[in-house]
């Protein structure tokens, strides 16, 4: 079982590189669906991913229909300020090793309406005041999301204890 991390259309290369050092710390997949708002040799992309790039599993993806094509038949959650269930409601525990697939839209509008209504049921949501913020950074929703997932999973896989170099373990 593998969580993945999708971004729709990624606009801010700073996003994407705090991204994907969450993705490297939590050995989560990452899809980039294009077009990119930026490079990927972009300066302020690889510097917010500092140099865990090599540990992230990153597949691109030309286009929505194309990624859809790929996800096929397995679990897919949008997360949008548009949906009535929360991003803690689902049960992620996974007991039969589902892959998972987190979509996150661009920075500037999101996921695109039509693609939402069609999958309303797959939405969720980070509750917050609207009546002040727009929305949450991107980096740090997919942040949220993930840990909530892993933390029903668990952990699994994932040190939960680290130790100083000189400490003595039994």
């Amino acid at each position: 079982m593998t969580n993945h991390i999708v971004l729709f259309e990624p606009e801010i290369p700073a996003n994407t590189g705090n991204i994907s050092r969450t993705c490297a710390a939590t050995d989560t997949h990452l899809h980039l669906i294009e077009p990119l708002g930026f490079k990927t040799n972009d300066k302020y992309l690889k510097r917010a991913g500092l140099d865990y790039w090599d540990n992230v599993d990153i597949t691109y993806h030309q286009s929505l229909d194309d990624f859809m094509a790929y996800l096929g038949n397995r679990r897919l959650y949008l997360i949008s300020k548009f949906s009535h269930q929360t991003y803690s409601d689902p049960d992620f525990s996974n007991p039969n090793d589902e892959d998972l697939f987190f979509m996150f839209g661009k920075e500037t509008t999101g996921l695109p309406e039509a693609f939402m209504r069609a999958n309303s049921e797959k939405c969720l949501r980070l509750p917050m005041d609207d009546r002040h913020v727009r929305s949450l950074n991107l980096s740090n929703t997919a942040a949220i999301v993930i840990y909530e997932v892993l933390r029903q999973q668990n952990f699994n896989q994932l040190e939960r204890q680290h130790h100083y170099a000189n400490d003595k373990l039994d």
